[in-house]
Order: C-alpha cells, then sequence, then structure tokens
C-alpha cells in the first residue's frame, strides 16, 4: 500500500479513537514525541504545551505515590491513576506497563482493561517481574525471549480494538548483553506481533541506539528515551528515521523541583509575600480543571434561581497592634490567607459571585480578585448603617449582609438560605447559654428562645438587638451574617432611604436598622450553636488559628 494513502487514512482514523491517535504517532513518517505525564494535572498540561501524545510513566507514577519503581504500586493502582489521567485530556496515552505486571495471563487482562479505559498503547519491558529500574544495577536478568514473546501474542489477541498499539521495550543494551542480543530480540518481538520496538540504552552518548537503528532498517517503528544521551541534538534522530522520542519524567522532576524551592522559602520567611507571584494562581488552577465548564453546565442543567449577592461591611480598621498598622483588620492573615479571603470564599461556596465589599481604612490594602470595592471615606465619624448605605445600588435582589471581621462554617450560611422569611438573621444560642463575660452589642431579643428539638419547626422572629437587653432576655446574638429575599432587600433600602431622610444614617449601626426593620417587617431568628468567630482582638486572632 502506498504510504501517504496509509498515512491519510490513519490521520482519519485518529480523529474517531485515541488507539488510533495513538497509532498515527507511532507510524507517521515525522518524528513524534510523547511528554511524560503522571496525574491527571499533569496530562492536562501536557496537552496545553501542544503535545500530542503522553507517556504515562511507572517511575514517576510511582513516585507521585511515594512509591519505588519496583511494581510496588499494584497494576490496579496504577490503572486508577490513568483513568483520570484518560479522562482528563482528549490526547492518548502509551502507559509505561513495565513487565506486563506478570505473565501472559496478567497481560492479557492488563490490556482487556487499559482499552475499556480509551488508554491508546502499552510498553512492555523483556525483564523479570518484579521489575527493577533499568538505571539501578548492571547485568540485570532479561525474559527468556519466547516467554516474552507469549506476552506480546497474549496482549494483542487482548486488544479490543485493532488501533491499540504494543511496544516492545528492548532492555539487552541496558543489560550489556549488546548489540547482536538487542537486535535478535528485537526482531524476535516483532514476529509475535508488536507495533513498534522501544530500544533503551543507559550510555551518555547515543551512539549504541544510532547503531541500532542502522541495523534495524526501520523493520517497524522505533522508539527511544534519550534520558541519558540528552545532549544528543534531536535532528540526529530525525535524520535517523526514529518513530518517536519519549520525554520520560521530566514533569515530575521539575514539580520536585519547584516544590521544594517553595516549600523551603515559606518555612524559612514564614510567609508567603515572597512567593506568590512565582507560583500559578489559583485562577490558573481553576482553568485548568474547567471550572467554567461546570459553570456553563450548570446553567444549561440546573433549574434557574435568582443568583444572590453579597455585601460585606469591612470600613473599620481594628485594633490589633502591628497587625492592623498598615492593614485594616479583615486583611489579617490567618493561616496563609487574609480574613476576607477567608470570608469570600464561604461566600462563593454557597453560589455567591458579586460580592462588594465596602472599605475604609487602609482601603488600598483591601485588594481581593472577584470582589467589587465601595469606599467609605467617612468610615472615621459613621457607622454601619452609613457603610451598607454606600452600598445602596448593591442592594438588588437577594442580598446577604455581612460583617467583614467573622468567619464562620458554610452550613452556617447553608441554613440562613435555605430558611423560610424575607429577612433572616444568624444568632448564636450558644453564647447566652455560656453567659460569657462582656456583653456583646448584638444581643438579640427574640419572641422565642432556642428550643433545642429538632422538630420545632415555629419560626422565631425578632424582637430588637441591643447592647442593653439583659442576659435573661436575650436567647441569643447576632453573629453578623443576614440574608434578605428580594422583597427582604427592598424593605432594607427603603429603611436606609428613612434613616437618612431622619439625619440618623450616619450614626446608626446594623443593630438599629434590624430593630427598625423587625418593628414593620417579619425577621426571621435562625438559630446556631456556636462555629463561628468574630475577630476583635489578638486573643480571637490565636482562636482564628484554631478555627480554620
Amino acid at each position: 500500500m502506498d504510504k501517504s494513502v496509509s498515512e491519510l487514512s490513519l490521520v482519519k482514523q485518529a480523529k474517531k479513537t485515541k488507539f488510533a491517535a495513538l497509532r498515527h504517532e507511532i507510524y507517521s513518517s515525522d518524528l513524534s514525541f510523547l511528554m511524560e505525564a503522571h496525574s491527571g494535572l499533569s496530562a492536562m498540561i501536557v496537552e496545553e504545551a501542544g503535545f500530542k501524545g503522553i507517556w504515562a510513566s511507572g517511575l514517576t507514577i510511582s513516585a507521585s505515590l511515594g512509591l519505588r519503581d519496583s511494581n510496588e504500586a499494584s497494576w490496579t493502582q496504577v490503572l486508577d491513576v490513568l483513568e483520570y489521567m484518560a479522562d482528563s485530556t482528549s490526547l492518548p496515552i502509551l502507559v509505561d506497563g513495565d513487565t506486563g505486571y506478570g505473565n501472559f495471563n496478567n497481560v492479557r487482562r492488563l490490556v482487556r482493561k487499559l482499552c475499556e479505559r480509551q488508554i491508546g498503547g502499552v510498553c512492555i519491558e523483556d525483564k523479570l517481574f518484579p521489575k527493577t529500574n533499568s538505571f539501578i544495577g548492571e547485568r540485570q536478568p532479561l525474559a527468556d525471549v519466547d516467554e516474552f514473546c507469549g506476552r506480546i501474542k497474549a496482549g494483542k489477541d487482548s486488544q479490543t480494538d485493532d488501533d491499540f498499539v504494543l511496544v516492545a521495550r528492548v532492555e539487552a543494551l541496558i543489560s550489556g548483553h549488546g548489540m547482536e542480543e538487542a537486535l535478535r530480540r528485537a526482531e524476535a518481538y516483532r514476529a509475535a506481533g508488536a507495533d513498534a520496538i522501544l530500544i533503551h540504552s543507559k550510555r551518555a552518548d547515543a551512539g549504541e541506539i544510532l547503531d541500532f537503528t542502522r541495523h534495524w532498517q526501520n523493520r517497524c517503528p522505533l522508539v527511544i528515551v534519550p534520558t541519558m544521551y540528552f545532549n544528543t541534538p534531536t535532528d540526529t534522530f530525525r535524520q535517523a528515521g526514529i518513530s518517536t522520542i519519549i520525554w520520560a519524567n521530566h514533569n515530575l522532576r521539575a514539580s520536585i523541583t519547584a516544590m521544594r524551592e517553595t516549600s523551603r522559602r515559606i518555612h524559612d520567611t514564614q510567609s508567603l509575600s515572597g512567593t506568590e507571584g512565582g507560583v500559578a494562581t489559583v485562577k490558573d488552577i481553576f482553568h485548568l480543571v474547567g471550572n467554567a465548564e461546570l459553570t456553563a453546565a450548570e446553567k444549561r442543567y440546573l433549574p434557574d434561581r435568582a443568583t444572590a449577592r453579597a455585601v460585606v461591611l469591612a470600613a473599620g480598621g481594628g485594633a490589633l497592634g502591628d497587625l492592623t498598622r498598615d492593614k485594616p483588620k479583615c486583611m489579617v492573615d490567618i493561616r496563609g490567607r487574609s480574613l476576607l479571603q477567608r470570608l469570600v470564599g464561604t461566600l462563593q461556596n454557597a453560589g455567591i459571585r458579586e460580592i462588594s465589599v465596602v472599605r475604609g481604612e487602609h482601603k488600598e490594602a483591601v485588594v481581593l480578585p472577584d470582589i467589587q470595592t465601595i469606599d467609605n471615606d467617612r468610615y472615621r465619624e459613621t457607622g454601619e448603617a452609613f457603610s451598607l448605605g454606600c452600598a445602596r445600588s448593591r442592594i438588588d435582589g437577594e442580598t446577604v449582609v455581612v460583617y467583614g471581621d467573622v468567619l464562620f462554617r458554610d452550613y452556617i450560611l447553608d441554613g440562613v438560605m435555605a430558611a423560610k422569611g424575607d429577612i433572616v438573621l444568624a444568632v448564636d444560642a450558644k453564647s447566652a447559654m455560656l453567659k460569657a463575660e462582656g456583653q456583646p452589642r448584638d444581643q438579640v431579643e427574640a419572641d422565642r428562645p432556642f428550643s433545642g428539638n429538632y422538630l420545632d419547626d415555629q419560626p422565631v422572629h425578632l424582637v430588637r438587638m441591643a447592647e442593653d437587653i439583659a442576659p435573661a432576655a436575650a436567647p441569643g446574638e447576632w453573629i453578623g451574617l443576614a440574608r434578605f429575599s428580594r422583597l427582604g432587600a427592598v424593605w432594607l433600602a427603603e429603611e436606609i432611604d428613612a434613616l437618612e431622610a431622619e439625619g440618623l444614617l450616619e450614626t446608626a449601626d446594623m443593630p438599629l436598622l434590624l430593630t427598625r426593620l423587625a418593628a414593620r417587617h417579619p425577621v426571621v431568628v435562625h438559630y446556631v450553636l456556636g462555629h463561628w468567630l468574630d475577630v476583635d482582638t489578638l486573643q480571637d486572632v490565636g482562636d482564628a488559628l484554631n478555627f480554620t
């Protein structure tokens, strides 16, 4: 058959399956390249770089699991990793199958399972199970030629797609058996049905590889791994008629170097300031793993619903000594992330994407991705209600209002979002039970206390919120989190306007605003029992370190 016609046929097939795509790379008249990957993420990076195929290295998969390259990772564990890799990329994968994990019977099962997971091909080497890495020791024992040919035949007989590629790896040169033995074995493996031969060498130059190539005379495609003879120009291999080059382990090695340096720097400096600009962003991770596709799918498959927005009140600077010398307390670092970052993450976990932060003191320090900022430049002389009034235009539709210096578990926000009511406040009943020293400013008086009976689903409503409520009359403390439905947001905006008209907005705080709302509309109390933290003191900062 004319080679150009054959290659055209392979190109057409390559668009259909990963098996055909790998066969096209192996049989192409142009030199092909397979890049090492050892996980779903590294497979994505290989595809992003522009490679057309992946080498799933046994060494790097084992090492990424913290194991040696001596079949310490079982073939089923390797198969699990391969499944993630295959699902993460459209590229074909040639997997390093070591010795086939046993005899012909193990190879049969391995090939069937690889085909089920759309793995394009496998490379097996003519050594004994369990294998030893080729670069360790000298004169490693080789498999009997006839026995290894049986493994090849078993693999080819077990493939469920005609384009599945089986590469036979010849270890004769590595083991010091010489060129004649290497050629004898390669020819036997080709005759047994191998689709390609991988000839391996650990010399620092490509001399014996090129010598083998001249003797081989393209009897079937030839694959090489130039890890040791890396200084040889790639064009030398192209001119020699090599089919495919495998870059065998460099992604894992590069990641080890980067992780060591990053870990050392963070350990030594106890800070992220010298590291953050030199590593991939979190957005980059989201991009690689396809968060945008999930967002599009949510729009297609989930029922339409109004998307809540949030207003974070963070104009106050706080008094935490050196911690707030050049930044407000919402930006104080808690285990590598600021309070505000953690709060924004909690909001985003609940599906809230439009987040507005009202800034004041040290406003230039309040900079985060995925937030909008509003400035209250009169923060020294005004209260929280005025800050909320600065965000008046953002109170449109379902809106969450939250203090910028609180931490709480995700389930608390989920409960507030799911609770029935047009205005819902999260109130900690536990604080009343503990009767801690000092009267919280946001003490809540409600029409019913917390009952503790999970069958009690009667609504509880706010009567008033203030600092002067007697402990016996205060069933809890507002944690600084409220949700307003579309109608509730209208009521909130109207009350802000009323305070402004009465000349009270500048000095009003949130307890006054919520008390006024409760006098006109039902304000539902959603009780929680702890699992939140208001960061006001250095002791609170210490507690926050343990909270996260």
